[in-house]
């Protein structure tokens, strides 16, 4: 994140530095509309290098220093509708040497005007002092500052933007500075389809205001059961935010297929816990669908987890400091990035408790690769070709009509109202849910030809019987 001087040349001197070192550029964002400071440079050389450039860059005042510390401040002021009373007002602005960065006022025919006045103020006495000398001129009062609702100020929309998310996900400086990165490059994407940038960063706020809000005693899941006969009960759990979480107890094994958002693992425990009183003493073990990490919140308190090869590999890509499938995608990988800031994701799966069965082949949407047996029923594994991400599963049960289809056939009319406000925000920021949607809409028909008239416990939404 760079700081430039809003003068002719000031990109050209960054350029004349990056290329100086020999390091290339991937990636300029700069949008005036949003923010007049921020220029975003993507720069690719080796590590010494990229130090040398963000020294030199540092040396002429390019880089931004601590983009929270600042908090724009949002006053309104009830004046007289006539000639000249705006003018004492601004003589005080002006003593305090202060920019205006944002005003807004119209007459109403009500004799009065409220003038909303935006600026920036290091200094908290100062802040004090202007207020008090204000309050003597005309009634004020200070406004929440919320930039996504209006154009309020192009100079500071990214930091009330990064002051906002590293209070409500407590974030330090360089998880903020990652949010506003990956936020940008966000932007970035929908703004070459023509997407209103406000949007953007609005959904990203509503998302981590859902995940955040439904934490503690604000989880609360919607549970139902289904007889399976005398082979054992199956149970769904429908949290807020997150994967569907399926549970068959045969009386002995508990075995979970997905286990929603790791943020709100302990959460989950405490509600199954409720459900099964010999919860700890019980083997536990999850079957993933696919390791998108809104489904793989239980792993970390089951004792065996069971995937296909690939998703095993996404986790050991992971656990070795790379990119996963997803962010290897220029599309997905700043909400993956941002999602796993907003949901505390930090420590991956380890690998090595992963269990693989067989492989399959990938030359068709869906292919059998192997067979489990698990709480006395028998699972026939497939594996999708990459339609919704790399490894994905597919569970059926041939004795019960039953199959487990993960994010590859979904319930949307099935969601539950906190689902349906959750499940908006991913396909607008991620363009799609679907790293190839060719390849996933014909994983979905043939699943819907294949399972006619079987129950479907998909990944998200009420499970259903498939007519």
């Amino acid at each position: 994140m760079t700081t430039m001087p809003d003068e002719v040349g000031a990109f050209l001197q960054a350029s004349k530095i990056i290329a100086e070192y020999e390091g290339n550029i991937t990636r300029v964002s700069y949008n005036r509309a949003v923010d007049s400071r921020l220029l975003f440079i993507e720069v690719e050389a080796d590590k010494e290098i990229l130090d040398d450039i963000t020294q030199k860059l540092d040396a002429i005042g390019y880089l931004l220093e601590s983009p929270t510390a600042q908090q724009p401040l949002l006053i309104s002021m009830h004046l007289l509708d006539k000639s000249g009373t705006v003018l004492p007002i601004l003589e005080v602005i002006d003593r305090y040497h202060l920019n205006i960065s944002y005003m807004s006022s119209e007459a109403n025919d009500s004799g009065w005007q409220d003038y909303k006045m935006a600026m920036v103020i290091d200094d908290v006495t100062m802040t004090r002092q202007l207020l008090e000398e204000l309050s003597l001129l005309c009634e004020t009062t200070i406004l929440d500052y919320n930039p996504t609702e209006k154009l309020l100020d192009n100079t500071v929309f990214y930091l009330s933007f990064a002051q906002d998310m590293r209070q409500l996900l407590t974030l330090d400086q360089a998880q903020t500075n990652e949010c506003i990165i990956n936020s940008n490059v966000i932007m970035q994407l929908l703004d070459e389809q023509d997407e209103s940038p406000f949007k953007t960063f609005e959904y990203i706020r509503k998302f981590a205001s859902t995940v955040v809000k439904h934490k503690g005693d604000a989880f609360q899941a919607l549970i139902d059961v289904k007889n399976l006969g005398s082979e054992a009960l199956l149970y769904l759990i429908e949290p807020p935010c997150g994967s569907n979480i399926f549970v068959i107890d045969n009386g002995d094994t508990l075995v979970f297929v997905d286990g929603g958002f790791p943020c709100y693992q302990e959460e989950m425990k405490q509600t199954l816990i409720s459900l099964f009183k010999d919860f700890d003493q019980r083997e536990k073990i999850l079957l993933l669908t696919h390791a998108d990490i809104d489904h793989i919140g239980l792993a970390f308190f089951c004792d065996e987890i069971i995937a296909s090869e690939d998703c095993r590999e996404n986790f050991a890509l992971e656990t070795a400091g790379a990119n996963n499938f997803r962010e290897q995608s220029r599309k997905d990988a700043p909400y993956v990035r941002l999602s796993k800031l907003i949901t505390g994701y930090s420590t991956p799966i380890d690998p090595n408790r992963i269990t693989t069965y067989g492989a399959a082949s990938k030359d068709s949407p869906l292919a059998y690769a192997d067979v489990l047996s698990l709480a006395n029923l028998e699972f026939e594994c497939y594996e999708g070709n990459g339609g919704h991400v790399r490894g994905e599963s597919v569970y059926i049960c041939r004795s019960l009509k039953l199959a487990f289809t993960g994010d590859n056939l979904v319930n949307i009319k099935g969601f539950s109202r906190d689902q349906t406000e959750f499940n908006k925000y991913a396909p607008y920021l991620m363009s799609s849910v679907n790293t190839d949607s060719e390849k996933a809409t014909a994983i979905r028909e043939e699943l819907e030809r294949e399972l006619t008239g079987y129950f479907i416990c998909p990944g998200h939404g009420r499970w259903f019987e498939l007519l």
